[in-house]
């Protein structure tokens, strides 16, 4: 169906090709994931499929792609549309209509189909994707998860021969991505659809997968093979790999129900080691981690009225949810331990309406100097709205937000930027300079920086990326990197994150993890929106989750995820009952019990 023949890529003024030599074929009804680590050249081969690359990016494609038949070098991808449906990185690209209806119908349009079969398919892709409720709703409106499955359906509706999906779930709470990623086993189940998809986040998606493909560095050869043989020799892989290496097993499990069969061994050895969960450091919490009834279940979809969305009124919830979380005593602040920590912000009853939908109601949150705190929750459950908030993008409709003193939305931009700093979901929001450079000089001027502060900043998370290149030719991972360095840059005693390892793969969210953590350490609060569950439990000091703009949950990390069947990570489910977050806590417990005997004979 996808015929790659000696294919290389090479951009306008870049001195080597992106790709080179790429020799693959994907079979009609066959889902291919293509890994690697970011910036080898993953979008550019998805791109040629379409014929994205080089119609429309410039450069110079060498060799042969065919899609069911079809060269792209002969056929734009105008004249392929009827055969590839494509889903970029940044679904907002994608989209020409208002509403939800509208795109999902758009397609269908420009290809003639007859009324009734549109509107058959776009029901069909309402009911699959959980968009129902989102129907009339401006696209503008939703989250940046609600849009990416609103683009992921926009391309299912006219039923193409080929799906070509570039990190189709980097902006899905976990339940939504398992749904797309059921819908997409369908497809290829049911209808022979053939897929290639790339994605970072390979705990979600390397069991969906027939073959693997990886790219492990710029212009170095394909590897192909099954899920299993491409992770035990793949610089990027999941925690349940990371697992199976760290315990030797054979072959590597790609799930969590194939790493619990062979975990046993493992986890009567951590037993005896003992485990209180990891040391957040320095939460100390009045509140349990607990819900209003009991430990916190995962929140459940939950069905959006038509024409509306967010948060329903208290008046139209159950009596059971409109019962608070449990309240600290009169006097008890809820601070970290280290004595005399200010508190960094403070929010208190805030409310936030846009138009006549309540997407907060009634949020309290107080982050101190030096916490990391992570939001999670589905899709539209606020958490975006929450960190604008913080930085005054949006004004409370009651309550109060209060950072460094200040509030954010009465504070001038230029005093704002040395208080907080909030680094969106769409990087390209803070990108306005044509090259990296001048990206690094203008946040340098404006946070009154020395020259080269940022610059340095980008070198440490963006090895090897050139002054003179532009944002836009970056990968999302890599703007969004370029984005936290412009941030970064003033400062700020308050960094907001929204999906800050959205694009990135393992290696770039090592890094980031590194530089937040020493930047905690250093004293800055850190608030970041992610639905990213191995980074809450590799970074945060406490969780919070939203549901329907108000907290459900609230308390330290491994008493939160631990009790959340969708917010656990890959080795907590692995290791159950036991509180293990990440690999790196099992081997350092593991290196430390090894090396207890040896000194006790040296003593």
């Amino acid at each position: 169906m996808i015929r790659f023949e000696d294919v290389s890529v090479t951009y306008d003024g870049a001195a080597e090709p992106t790709v080179r030599g790429i020799d693959l074929t994907v079979c009609e009804g066959e889902l291919m994931l293509l890994v690697g680590p970011s910036g080898v050249g993953k979008s550019t081969l998805l791109g040629a499929v379409s014929g994205l690359v080089p119609h429309f990016t410039g450069g110079t494609l060498r060799g042969r792609v065919t899609v069911a038949g079809h060269d792209t070098r002969t056929h734009k991808p105008r004249e392929l549309a009827d055969v590839v449906g494509t889903v970029g990185q940044d679904p907002l690209s994608h989209f020409v209509t208002d509403t939800v209806e509208d795109e999902l119908a758009y397609g269908m349009e420009s290809l003639g189909l007859a009324p009734d079969v549109m509107r058959r398919r776009v029901e069909e892709t309402l009911d699959l994707l959980g968009l129902a409720g989102l129907r009339d709703r401006p696209i503008a409106t939703l989250s940046g998860g609600q849009q990416q499955r609103v683009a992921i359906g926009s391309v299912l509706t006219p039923h193409p021969e080929v799906l070509v999906l570039d990190e189709p779930t980097s902006a899905l709470d976990p339940a939504a991505a398992e749904e797309v990623l059921a819908v997409l086993q369908r497809l290829v189940h049911d209808l022979g659809t053939t897929v290639l998809m790339a994605d970072h986040r390979l705990e979600r998606v390397v069991q969906y997968a027939d073959r693997v493909a990886l790219l492990p560095s710029p212009g170095a050869p394909l590897v192909l093979g099954t899920p299993a043989e491409v992770m035990a020799v793949s610089p990027v892989y999941p925690p349940v790999v990371a697992l199976g290496r760290l315990g030797g097993w054979s072959p590597l499990p790609l799930t969590v129900r194939d790493a619990r069969r062979r975990a046993g061994a493992l986890r009567e050895r951590l037993a005896g080691i003992g485990h209180e969960g990891p040391d957040t450091g320095l939460y100390a919490s009045p509140y349990e981690a607990t819900g209003p009834t009991g430990p916190v279940p995962a929140p459940a979809p939950a069905p959006v009225s038509e024409g509306g969305g967010g948060a329903p009124s208290p008046s139209r919830r159950p009596r059971l949810f409109r019962r608070r979380l449990p309240q600290a005593a009169p006097g008890t602040p809820r601070m970290p331990r280290t004595p005399g920590a200010p508190a960094t912000a403070v929010v208190e009853g805030l409310s936030v309406r846009r138009g006549r939908t309540e997407v907060l109601h009634d949020v309290g949150l107080t982050v101190a100097a030096g916490e990391t705190v992570a939001l999670m929750g589905r899709n539209g459950a606020g958490k975006s709205t929450l960190l604008s908030a913080l930085v005054g993008l949006v004004p409370p409709s009651a309550g109060s937000v209060r950072v460094g003193g200040l509030q954010p939305h009465r504070t001038a931009p230029g005093e704002l930027i040395r208080h907080v700093g909030l680094v969106p979901q769409e990087p390209r929001d803070l990108l306005y300079a044509d090259t990296v450079a001048g990206e690094c000089a203008a946040a340098d001027s404006d946070a009154g920086a020395e020259p080269g502060t940022c610059r340095a900043l980008v070198s440490e998370l963006l090895p090897g990326i050139d002054d003179g290149t532009h944002p836009r030719d970056l990968s999302e991972g890599q703007r969004l990197t370029l984005a936290l360095a412009v941030v970064l840059t003033a400062r700020p005693p308050l960094i907001l994150l929204d999906e800050p390892t959205r694009g990135l793969d393992y290696a770039a969210k090592s890094r980031l993890v590194t530089l937040l953590r020493t930047l905690a350490a250093e004293g800055h609060a850190i608030v970041l929106a992610t639905h990213d569950v191995e980074l809450a439990a590799e970074l945060s000091h406490r969780v919070v989750i939203l549901a329907d703009g108000e907290p459900v949950a609230d308390g330290p990390t491994a008493e939160v995820v631990v009790a959340s069947p969708s917010f656990a990570p890959q080795v907590t489910k692995v290791l159950a009952p036991q509180k293990w977050l990440t690999v790196s806590e099992v081997r350092e417990a593991l290196g430390a019990s090894a090396s207890a005997p040896a000194e006790e004979a040296g003593t």
